[in-house]
C-alpha cells in the first residue's frame, strides 16, 4: 500500500502559501535545496507537476491547487486536533465551499449565499471561481460541497452529479441616464445600432441573447464582451454602452452602479442552478441556500 509522506506534504504547502522556495526554507530553517528536492520527490511521487515558474515566482499547476486544498484542509484539521486534545475549545464553524461558474454575476452569487450565513450553527463561506468543467471536476473529489451555475449538467457530463433549479428571472438591460433616454422608447427594437456590452460567448445569457436578436432581426452594436459580470457592469457604470443583468438583482445593480433601467426583456431567460454530489440537499447552509433563492431571490 503506498503511503503518503507528509513531511514533503508540508514543504510543499508552505512553497505554496508564499511562492517561493527560498522564503519556504527560510521558515522551515531548511537548505533551499532541501526543499527543492523533496518537492520533486512529492511530483515523482503523484506522477504530476505541482509547480510552473512564471518569472522569479511559482505558481500551481491545476493539479498543484487541487493538492494545496487538500493540504491546507490537512493541516487545518491537525490544528484543530492538537486544540481539541488540549482541551482549548476550537470555535470552528461549519464549513461550505462553493465553486462559481465564472458567467454567474456577483450580485446573483452574493444573494444566493447571503442566507447560508443566517442559519443556527455558524457558517464559514469558502468561495472558489472558475469554469464549469474544472468546477465540476473539483466536486467529483469532494474538493467541493456546491457548484453554483447559470447551465445545468447534461446527460454527457461524466461527473456523478445533481442539478437543483434555484430560479429563474428575465433580463433587464441597463444604462447611465444618457444613454437610457435615447433607447427607451421603442425598447427592445431600439437596442437595434445601440452600443451595447455583452458577456462572451461561451456564456448561457449571451447564447439567448443572440438566439433573441437573431430571431427579432435586432442588430445591436457591440462595443465589448466580457467574462466576469462585475467588469461589464463597471464599463456600463462608466457609459461604454447599454447592459443586460438578471432583473432579479435589478434593485441591487441600480443602487450599486448609478445606472437606470432601459427596459426588461422578459422573453430572454436566466436559469441559475445549485449543483451537487447529491441528489437530496442535506448541509443546512445548502438548504438554506436553495429555500431562499425559491422564495425571495427568484420568488
Amino acid at each position: 500500500m503506498e503511503w503518503l509522506n507528509y513531511h514533503h506534504l508540508l514543504y510543499f504547502w508552505v512553497v505554496a502559501c508564499h511562492g517561493s522556495v527560498t522564503r519556504a526554507a527560510a521558515e522551515l530553517r531548511l537548505a533551499q535545496p532541501t526543499v527543492s528536492t523533496q518537492l520533486r520527490t512529492l511530483e515523482n511521487m503523484l506522477g504530476e507537476k505541482l509547480f510552473a515558474r512564471t518569472g522569479r515566482r511559482l505558481v500551481l499547476t491545476d493539479v498543484g491547487r487541487l493538492v494545496f486544498r487538500y493540504a491546507d484542509e490537512i493541516f487545518g484539521l491537525g490544528r484543530e486536533l492538537l486544540e481539541t486534545v488540549k482541551g482549548r475549545p476550537t470555535g470552528q464553524p461549519m464549513r461550505l465551499t462553493v465553486g462559481i461558474a465564472d458567467a454567474v454575476p456577483k450580485l446573483i452569487a452574493y444573494r444566493l449565499l447571503r442566507p447560508a450565513l443566517a442559519v443556527a450553527e455558524p457558517v464559514r463561506i469558502i468561495c472558489r471561481e472558475d469554469m464549469p468543467d474544472r468546477l465540476l471536476a473539483e466536486l467529483a473529489v469532494h474538493g467541493l460541497d456546491l457548484v453554483l451555475s447559470d447551465t445545468p449538467i447534461g446527460p454527457t457530463t461524466k461527473v456523478r452529479a445533481f442539478n437543483h433549479l434555484l430560479g429563474e428571472c428575465g433580463v433587464t438591460f441597463f444604462g447611465t441616464p444618457a444613454l437610457a433616454r435615447t433607447r427607451r422608447r421603442g425598447f427592445p427594437r431600439s437596442l437595434g445600432g445601440a452600443p451595447v456590452l455583452l458577456p462572451t460567448d461561451n456564456t448561457a445569457l449571451r447564447r439567448s441573447l443572440d438566439d433573441w436578436f437573431e430571431s427579432e432581426d435586432v442588430r445591436p452594436r457591440v462595443v465589448s464582451e466580457f467574462e466576469d459580470s462585475a467588469l461589464l457592469m463597471a464599463f456600463g457604470q462608466a457609459g461604454m454602452g447599454l447592459f443586460p443583468a438578471p432583473s432579479a438583482i435589478e434593485r441591487q445593480v441600480r443602487s450599486q452602479y448609478g445606472v437606470v433601467v432601459v427596459g426588461r426583456l422578459d422573453a430572454v431567460c436566466e436559469r441559475f442552478y445549485a449543483i451537487s454530489g447529491e441528489r437530496r440537499l442535506k448541509h443546512p447552509a445548502v438548504v438554506a441556500i436553495s429555500e431562499a433563492a425559491r422564495q425571495r431571490v427568484f420568488g
